[in-house]
Protein backbone atom coordinates (compact mmCIF):
# COMPACT_ATOMS: atom_id res chain seq x y z
CA UNK A 1 0.00 0.00 0.00
CA UNK A 2 1.17 3.34 -0.51
CA UNK A 3 2.00 5.05 2.41
CA UNK A 4 1.99 8.94 0.88
CA UNK A 5 -1.98 7.66 0.55
CA UNK A 6 -3.83 10.40 2.43
CA UNK A 7 -6.33 8.18 4.92
CA UNK A 8 -10.16 10.00 5.78
CA UNK A 9 -12.17 7.53 7.53
CA UNK A 10 -15.03 9.70 8.25
CA UNK A 11 -14.75 11.11 4.59
CA UNK A 12 -14.84 8.19 2.83
CA UNK A 13 -17.70 6.36 5.30
CA UNK A 14 -19.95 9.89 3.95
CA UNK A 15 -19.24 9.42 0.61
CA UNK A 16 -19.85 5.86 0.94
CA UNK A 17 -23.29 6.32 2.62
CA UNK A 18 -24.51 8.83 0.41
CA UNK A 19 -23.29 6.26 -3.08
CA UNK A 20 -25.65 3.94 -1.61
CA UNK A 21 -28.21 5.67 -1.21
CA UNK A 22 -28.05 7.00 -4.56
CA UNK A 23 -27.49 3.34 -5.44
CA UNK A 24 -30.75 2.05 -3.61
CA UNK A 25 -32.81 4.12 -5.55
CA UNK A 26 -31.67 3.73 -8.86
CA UNK A 27 -31.49 0.02 -8.60
CA UNK A 28 -34.91 0.02 -8.07
CA UNK A 29 -35.77 1.04 -11.35
CA UNK A 30 -33.87 -2.23 -12.99
CA UNK A 31 -36.72 -4.29 -12.53
CA UNK A 32 -38.60 -1.72 -14.66
CA UNK A 33 -36.16 -1.68 -17.66
CA UNK A 34 -35.97 -5.56 -17.37
CA UNK A 35 -39.37 -5.40 -18.77
CA UNK A 36 -38.38 -4.96 -21.70
CA UNK A 37 -34.21 -4.82 -22.66
CA UNK A 38 -31.77 -7.92 -21.85
CA UNK A 39 -29.24 -6.96 -19.44
CA UNK A 40 -26.06 -7.11 -22.36
CA UNK A 41 -28.12 -4.32 -23.53
CA UNK A 42 -28.50 -2.59 -20.35
CA UNK A 43 -24.87 -2.03 -19.91
CA UNK A 44 -24.10 -1.27 -23.33
CA UNK A 45 -26.77 1.57 -23.49
CA UNK A 46 -25.56 3.18 -19.89
CA UNK A 47 -22.00 2.72 -21.07
CA UNK A 48 -22.80 4.81 -24.11
CA UNK A 49 -25.25 7.99 -21.67
CA UNK A 50 -22.17 7.71 -19.09
CA UNK A 51 -19.38 8.09 -20.43
CA UNK A 52 -20.32 12.11 -21.74
CA UNK A 53 -21.56 12.67 -18.16
CA UNK A 54 -17.92 11.30 -17.09
CA UNK A 55 -16.51 13.48 -19.66
CA UNK A 56 -18.35 16.30 -18.29
CA UNK A 57 -16.49 15.17 -15.05
CA UNK A 58 -13.42 15.77 -15.95
CA UNK A 59 -13.98 19.33 -17.93
CA UNK A 60 -15.18 20.78 -15.12
CA UNK A 61 -11.77 19.58 -13.16
CA UNK A 62 -12.58 16.71 -11.08
CA UNK A 63 -9.97 14.23 -12.59
CA UNK A 64 -8.06 13.57 -15.98
CA UNK A 65 -9.47 10.87 -17.94
CA UNK A 66 -6.11 9.16 -18.68
CA UNK A 67 -5.01 6.63 -16.29
CA UNK A 68 -1.13 6.76 -14.69
CA UNK A 69 -0.60 3.10 -14.30
CA UNK A 70 -2.85 1.19 -17.06
CA UNK A 71 -2.27 -1.68 -15.71
CA UNK A 72 -4.01 -1.70 -12.46
CA UNK A 73 -6.74 0.29 -13.81
CA UNK A 74 -7.31 -2.44 -16.65
CA UNK A 75 -7.19 -5.05 -13.85
CA UNK A 76 -9.70 -3.38 -11.61
CA UNK A 77 -12.04 -2.82 -14.32
CA UNK A 78 -11.89 -6.56 -15.47
CA UNK A 79 -12.70 -7.56 -11.91
CA UNK A 80 -15.91 -5.39 -11.21
CA UNK A 81 -17.14 -6.73 -14.40
CA UNK A 82 -16.55 -10.23 -13.63
CA UNK A 83 -18.39 -9.46 -10.60
CA UNK A 84 -21.15 -7.25 -12.14
CA UNK A 85 -21.28 -10.28 -14.31
CA UNK A 86 -21.41 -13.10 -11.78
CA UNK A 87 -24.19 -11.56 -9.51
CA UNK A 88 -26.60 -10.32 -12.55
CA UNK A 89 -26.24 -13.85 -14.07
CA UNK A 90 -26.73 -15.31 -10.37
CA UNK A 91 -29.99 -13.93 -11.13
CA UNK A 92 -31.19 -15.95 -13.40
CA UNK A 93 -30.63 -19.09 -11.52
CA UNK A 94 -31.54 -18.66 -7.92
CA UNK A 95 -33.60 -16.10 -5.64
CA UNK A 96 -32.61 -12.51 -5.47
CA UNK A 97 -32.46 -13.03 -2.05
CA UNK A 98 -29.45 -15.45 -2.70
CA UNK A 99 -27.72 -13.50 -5.18
CA UNK A 100 -27.27 -10.57 -2.94
CA UNK A 101 -26.43 -12.27 -0.04
CA UNK A 102 -23.69 -14.23 -2.02
CA UNK A 103 -22.84 -10.53 -2.97
CA UNK A 104 -22.36 -9.11 0.36
CA UNK A 105 -20.40 -11.21 1.14
CA UNK A 106 -17.76 -8.89 0.03
CA UNK A 107 -16.60 -7.28 3.08
CA UNK A 108 -16.08 -10.59 4.42
CA UNK A 109 -13.55 -11.20 1.83
CA UNK A 110 -11.92 -7.74 1.92
CA UNK A 111 -11.29 -8.35 5.82
CA UNK A 112 -9.68 -12.15 5.38
CA UNK A 113 -7.73 -10.75 2.24
CA UNK A 114 -6.56 -7.69 4.50
CA UNK A 115 -6.10 -9.99 7.15
CA UNK A 116 -4.06 -13.36 5.59
CA UNK A 117 -2.94 -11.94 2.48
CA UNK A 118 -2.35 -8.50 3.34
CA UNK A 119 -1.17 -8.86 6.89
CA UNK A 120 -2.45 -5.83 7.73
CA UNK A 121 -3.30 -5.84 11.82
CA UNK A 122 -7.30 -6.20 12.15
CA UNK A 123 -8.98 -5.48 15.45
CA UNK A 124 -11.45 -7.48 17.24
CA UNK A 125 -13.82 -4.86 17.11
CA UNK A 126 -13.30 -4.85 13.52
CA UNK A 127 -14.01 -8.29 12.76
CA UNK A 128 -17.29 -8.10 15.03
CA UNK A 129 -18.49 -4.75 12.81
CA UNK A 130 -18.21 -6.94 9.52
CA UNK A 131 -19.88 -9.85 11.36
CA UNK A 132 -22.64 -7.94 12.41
CA UNK A 133 -23.66 -6.09 9.33
CA UNK A 134 -23.02 -9.53 7.17
CA UNK A 135 -25.76 -11.38 9.91
CA UNK A 136 -27.85 -8.64 9.54
CA UNK A 137 -28.09 -8.71 5.54
CA UNK A 138 -29.08 -12.19 6.17
CA UNK A 139 -31.72 -11.39 8.06
CA UNK A 140 -33.15 -8.77 5.50
CA UNK A 141 -33.28 -11.26 3.19
CA UNK A 142 -34.22 -14.29 5.44
CA UNK A 143 -32.61 -16.82 3.86
CA UNK A 144 -33.27 -20.22 4.69
CA UNK A 145 -29.59 -22.23 5.72
CA UNK A 146 -31.15 -25.41 5.19
CA UNK A 147 -31.49 -25.17 1.54
CA UNK A 148 -28.42 -24.28 0.08
CA UNK A 149 -27.06 -24.96 -3.86
CA UNK A 150 -23.94 -24.99 -5.50
CA UNK A 151 -25.04 -22.65 -7.61
CA UNK A 152 -24.95 -20.27 -4.61
CA UNK A 153 -20.91 -19.62 -4.93
CA UNK A 154 -21.62 -17.97 -8.45
CA UNK A 155 -23.23 -14.53 -6.50
CA UNK A 156 -20.22 -15.16 -3.67
CA UNK A 157 -17.42 -15.26 -6.36
CA UNK A 158 -18.48 -11.93 -7.55
CA UNK A 159 -18.58 -10.96 -4.21
CA UNK A 160 -14.95 -12.08 -4.53
CA UNK A 161 -13.74 -10.54 -7.06
CA UNK A 162 -15.71 -7.20 -5.84
CA UNK A 163 -13.38 -7.67 -2.76
CA UNK A 164 -10.60 -7.63 -5.26
CA UNK A 165 -11.24 -4.79 -6.63
CA UNK A 166 -11.45 -2.78 -3.28
CA UNK A 167 -8.72 -4.11 -2.56
CA UNK A 168 -7.13 -2.83 -5.70
CA UNK A 169 -8.56 0.68 -5.92
CA UNK A 170 -7.05 1.54 -2.26
CA UNK A 171 -3.17 -0.09 -2.90
CA UNK A 172 -2.95 0.62 -6.51
CA UNK A 173 -5.29 2.79 -8.01
CA UNK A 174 -5.34 5.65 -4.72
CA UNK A 175 -3.41 7.89 -6.20
CA UNK A 176 -5.30 7.80 -9.69
CA UNK A 177 -8.13 10.64 -10.78
CA UNK A 178 -11.32 9.14 -9.77
CA UNK A 179 -12.98 9.94 -13.19
CA UNK A 180 -9.97 7.77 -15.18
CA UNK A 181 -11.24 5.18 -12.45
CA UNK A 182 -14.67 5.43 -13.22
CA UNK A 183 -13.94 5.70 -17.39
CA UNK A 184 -12.49 2.69 -17.01
CA UNK A 185 -14.70 0.86 -15.34
CA UNK A 186 -17.82 2.23 -17.14
CA UNK A 187 -15.99 1.45 -21.02
CA UNK A 188 -14.89 -2.63 -19.51
CA UNK A 189 -18.67 -2.56 -18.77
CA UNK A 190 -20.19 -1.59 -22.33
CA UNK A 191 -17.62 -3.59 -23.95
CA UNK A 192 -19.09 -7.01 -21.95
CA UNK A 193 -22.29 -5.20 -23.20
CA UNK A 194 -21.36 -5.56 -26.64
CA UNK A 195 -19.57 -8.63 -26.41
CA UNK A 196 -22.76 -10.28 -24.71
CA UNK A 197 -25.62 -8.77 -27.22
CA UNK A 198 -23.39 -10.03 -30.29
CA UNK A 199 -23.29 -13.41 -28.61
CA UNK A 200 -26.81 -13.87 -27.91
CA UNK A 201 -27.59 -12.25 -31.81
CA UNK A 202 -25.19 -15.15 -32.98
CA UNK A 203 -25.94 -18.00 -30.57
CA UNK A 204 -29.58 -16.68 -29.50
CA UNK A 205 -30.86 -18.66 -26.08
CA UNK A 206 -34.53 -19.44 -24.78
CA UNK A 207 -36.26 -15.76 -23.92
CA UNK A 208 -39.04 -15.38 -20.87
CA UNK A 209 -41.15 -13.25 -20.71
CA UNK A 210 -40.61 -10.21 -19.08
CA UNK A 211 -38.00 -9.91 -15.79
CA UNK A 212 -37.13 -13.44 -16.49
CA UNK A 213 -35.69 -13.27 -19.67
CA UNK A 214 -33.64 -9.71 -18.64
CA UNK A 215 -29.97 -12.26 -18.49
CA UNK A 216 -30.87 -14.14 -22.15
CA UNK A 217 -32.53 -11.55 -23.99
CA UNK A 218 -30.65 -10.16 -26.96
CA UNK A 219 -31.00 -6.89 -28.82
CA UNK A 220 -34.41 -5.16 -28.55
CA UNK A 221 -34.95 -2.70 -31.07
CA UNK A 222 -38.35 -1.33 -28.97
CA UNK A 223 -36.59 0.11 -26.23
CA UNK A 224 -38.66 3.40 -25.41
CA UNK A 225 -40.01 2.26 -22.46
CA UNK A 226 -36.98 1.61 -20.98
CA UNK A 227 -34.94 4.67 -21.90
CA UNK A 228 -36.05 6.56 -18.99
CA UNK A 229 -35.20 4.09 -16.77
CA UNK A 230 -31.71 3.74 -18.39
CA UNK A 231 -31.32 7.46 -18.28
CA UNK A 232 -32.12 7.65 -14.20
CA UNK A 233 -29.73 4.31 -13.76
CA UNK A 234 -26.63 6.41 -16.23
CA UNK A 235 -27.26 9.52 -14.08
CA UNK A 236 -27.44 8.20 -10.89
CA UNK A 237 -24.48 5.60 -11.93
CA UNK A 238 -22.47 7.95 -12.91
CA UNK A 239 -22.78 9.87 -9.24
CA UNK A 240 -22.75 7.13 -7.01
CA UNK A 241 -20.07 5.11 -8.09
CA UNK A 242 -17.61 8.64 -8.57
CA UNK A 243 -18.73 8.63 -4.42
CA UNK A 244 -18.06 4.94 -4.26
CA UNK A 245 -14.75 5.42 -6.23
CA UNK A 246 -13.54 8.15 -3.98
CA UNK A 247 -14.11 6.47 -0.76
CA UNK A 248 -12.29 3.42 -1.42
CA UNK A 249 -9.49 5.93 -2.33
CA UNK A 250 -9.32 7.56 0.93
CA UNK A 251 -10.05 4.83 3.35
CA UNK A 252 -9.09 1.86 4.08
CA UNK A 253 -10.87 -0.97 2.43
CA UNK A 254 -11.54 -3.26 5.60
CA UNK A 255 -13.43 -0.19 7.01
CA UNK A 256 -14.62 1.19 4.12
CA UNK A 257 -16.40 -1.91 2.45
CA UNK A 258 -18.51 -2.31 5.63
CA UNK A 259 -20.55 0.89 4.51
CA UNK A 260 -21.72 -0.73 1.83
CA UNK A 261 -24.36 -2.42 3.72
CA UNK A 262 -26.34 0.94 4.18
CA UNK A 263 -27.74 0.18 0.58
CA UNK A 264 -29.46 -2.84 2.48
CA UNK A 265 -31.21 0.50 4.56
CA UNK A 266 -31.96 2.66 1.43
CA UNK A 267 -33.07 -0.11 -1.17
CA UNK A 268 -35.95 -1.38 0.83
CA UNK A 269 -36.65 1.83 2.37
CA UNK A 270 -37.37 3.08 -1.30
CA UNK A 271 -38.97 0.36 -2.46
CA UNK A 272 -41.80 0.49 0.51
CA UNK A 273 -42.07 4.23 -0.43
CA UNK A 274 -42.28 4.02 -4.17
CA UNK A 275 -43.77 0.75 -5.08
CA UNK A 276 -45.85 -0.42 -1.24
CA UNK A 277 -43.16 -3.46 -0.62
CA UNK A 278 -43.74 -3.58 3.03
CA UNK A 279 -40.71 -4.45 5.80
CA UNK A 280 -41.67 -6.68 8.22
CA UNK A 281 -40.07 -7.00 11.57
CA UNK A 282 -37.51 -9.26 11.36
CA UNK A 283 -36.31 -6.84 8.08
CA UNK A 284 -36.24 -4.05 10.33
CA UNK A 285 -33.84 -6.08 13.14
CA UNK A 286 -31.72 -7.03 10.41
CA UNK A 287 -30.88 -3.43 9.28
CA UNK A 288 -30.62 -2.29 13.06
CA UNK A 289 -27.80 -4.80 12.61
CA UNK A 290 -27.04 -2.74 9.48
CA UNK A 291 -26.91 0.46 10.95
CA UNK A 292 -25.31 -1.03 14.42
CA UNK A 293 -22.01 -2.25 12.28
CA UNK A 294 -21.35 1.39 10.80
CA UNK A 295 -22.09 3.11 14.03
CA UNK A 296 -19.12 0.89 15.70
CA UNK A 297 -16.74 0.93 12.99
CA UNK A 298 -17.21 4.84 13.10
CA UNK A 299 -16.90 4.65 16.65
CA UNK A 300 -13.75 2.68 16.68
CA UNK A 301 -12.28 5.31 13.70
CA UNK A 302 -12.74 7.70 16.16
CA UNK A 303 -10.98 6.37 19.14
CA UNK A 304 -6.90 5.66 17.28
CA UNK A 305 -5.57 4.95 14.19
CA UNK A 306 -6.88 1.90 12.28
CA UNK A 307 -3.53 0.77 11.27
CA UNK A 308 -2.52 0.53 15.11
CA UNK A 309 -5.57 -1.05 16.08
CA UNK A 310 -5.04 -4.19 18.50
CA UNK A 311 -7.88 -4.52 20.48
Amino acid sequence: MQADTQTSPVLASVLMISAMAIIGVVDNVVILLAETIGLWQFHLSRAVLMLPLIVGLSLLGFGGLRPRRLGPVVLRSVLITLAMLCYFASLALMPIAQALAGLFTSPIFVLLISALVLRQKIGPWRILAVLTGFSGILIVLQLNPYEFDALTLLPMAGGLFYALSAIITRSHCAQESTVALLAAMVITLGLAGAIGVVALVVYPLPVSDGPNGFVTRGWVWQIGPAVPWIVVQAVGSTAAVFMLIKAYQIGDPSYVAVFEYSVMIFGPLFAWAAFGQAIGVIQIAGIALIALAGALLGWRAGRAPEPEEVT
